[in-house]
Formats: structure tokens, C-alpha cells, sequence
């Protein structure tokens, strides 16, 4: 409407202003992808619902624990087999309705988890393995999920202008407000494929956890710079971006991942 220019609404002024704008080549357009291609994504998509449901109720069901002075387990994985006798025990010390409502959490959890296992069984059948996915694994920190997921949500890759559009549209960039020469950088829009932000965001924080393994590759360093100065979110943040940005050149070159520092021979991983 902006555009058009029109201070009056009516059905003939905006189909008037819609040809103008046609003619000019200015109208704004919208990639709808094929239905097949929905229709997959709902798998995706669901996965990534009920993992977060999963981190709510081990959330609950050690908030539960810890109320009563539960310190919690030796083991890696809380919620592991080598850890559930000891969560037993710890919730049959629970008082009575405590101890029913994170039994039943508990269950639920099993549950869910059960559910996730078939998706991502239903996912390896269905949703086939492409060029593009191949691609995308060789950025850092992303598997097979995070490929099939960033496959499915980009679509086509050349209906984005340059690498900052895209990053854009996966929910990685901040807003910025800049006047008289003072550059502040805000949160990220709403309106943002959360889908992908996901899954770049999941990718940032398995490059955080496994940095030391990899300390000289660029996305390790990028991490640690941007903590040292702003903080563990900003620094998740930045490689989100980097990874997003990653992804444009990746798939418009058709190039695998080269990490910038070892490119130029700085550093070798041993």
C-alpha cells in the first residue's frame, strides 16, 4: 500500500495500483513451495515440537527433584540408563504427590522420546538424501537432521539475493538502529523462518560444546572472540549467522564447507 501510494481504498484503486507496480516490475512476490515438499517439512517440524517438549519435562522432572535437595547423578546423561535407578530411588524419597505427578512426567517422557525415535526412523525412509544435504554436512556442527531440516526449509536457494538475505530469513541477523554515526544492534525479528534459526542455533551450541576438540577452526575462535566480549548468547548468535551465511555460498557454489583459517594455512588440526 506504501508503495501504491493511495490515501483512498477501494477494490478498482488497488487493482489499478497492483498493474502499476506489475508493470514497473516493483510488485513484491511470494516462493509457495510444491506440496510434496510441505508435506515433509511437517516431519521435520514435529520433530523439532516434540524435542522441545522433551527438555520441558526433564526441565519439570528435575525441578521435582531438586526441591527436596536431590543433588543429582554422577552419570553423563541424567535421564540414561545408568541413571534411572538412581532417579527411581531419588523419587520414591519424594513426598506422596510429588513423587505421582514425577512418576507421571517420567512415563510421559519415555513416551515421548519413543515418538521421537519413530520420526526420525520415518524420516530416514522418507526423506532421501540429496546433493544439497550432502553439502550441508560438510558445514560444522551439522548431521543428517540439521541437513534434512535446512533442505527442507530453504527450498530453493536462488530466490535469496545475496548470503545477509538469507541469514536474514533464517532468523540470524539483529536489527540495527544507526543515526549520527552510533550503531546499536537489537533482537532478531519476529517474522523469521524459526525453523531454520533452529537449527543453526542448535548447530552453534554443538560447535560451543566441542570446541576444544577443534580450538583452531574459524567457528571455535568466532565463538570464543565474541564470548570474551559480549557473552555466551551473543556468541551463539554470531555463529548462527556465520553458519547461515555458510549455507548461501555453499549451495550457490555447489562447493563443500572450506573453513576460512585453514584455507589460508594458518592453522592444521592433528
Amino acid at each position: 500500500k506504501l508503495m501504491m501510494g493511495l490515501i483512498n481504498k477501494t477494490d478498482k484503486l488497488d487493482a489499478h495500483g497492483l498493474n502499476r507496480l506489475q508493470r514497473n516490475k516493483t510488485l513484491p512476490t511470494v516462493w509457495i513451495p510444491p506440496r510434496e515438499l510441505r508435506d515433509l517439512r511437517e516431519i521435520t517440524r514435529s520433530r523439532m515440537v516434540m524435542t522441545a517438549h522433551r527438555t520441558r519435562l526433564k526441565n519439570r522432572i528435575q525441578a521435582n527433584l531438586s526441591k527436596y535437595g536431590w543433588a543429582g547423578t554422577a552419570a553423563s546423561d541424567p535421564f540414561g540408563k545408568k541413571a534411572r535407578r538412581e532417579l527411581k530411588s531419588a523419587i520414591k524419597q519424594l513426598p506422596p504427590q510429588t513423587a505421582y505427578i514425577t512418576e507421571a512426567l517420567l512415563e510421559q517422557l519415555d513416551f515421548v522420546e519413543r515418538q521421537i525415535a519413530e520420526i526420525e526412523g520415518r524420516m530416514r525412509q522418507l526423506v532421501q538424501e540429496t546433493p544439497e544435504m550432502e553439502l550441508l554436512k560438510s558445514l560444522p556442527g551439522i548431521g543428517w537432521i540439521l541437513s534434512a531440516v535446512t533442505d527442507l526449509e530453504v527450498g530453493e536457494i536462488g530466490r535469496f539475493a545475496s548470503a545477509e538475505r538469507y541469514a536474514s530469513y533464517a532468523g540470524t541477523t539483529p536489527r540495527v538502529h544507526a543515526s549520527g554515526g552510533k550503531v546499536r544492534y537489537g533482537r532478531v525479528r519476529p517474522d523469521v523462518n524459526r525453523y531454520l534459526k533452529w537449527a543453526y542455533v542448535e548447530a552453534a551450541h554443538s560447535i560451543c560444546l566441542h570446541r576444544a576438540t577443534y580450538p583452531s577452526r574459524h567457528v571455535s575462535r568466532l565463538y570464543e572472540r565474541i564470548r570474551r566480549r559480549k557473552g555466551h548468547p551473543k556468541a551463539i548468535g554470531a555463529v548462527a549467522r556465520h553458519l547461515a551465511e555458510a549455507t548461501y555460498h555453499v549451495l550457490t557454489k555447489r562447493e563443500p564447507y572450506r573453513d576460512p583459517v585453514l584455507s589460508k594455512g594458518q592453522f592444521r588440526e592433528v
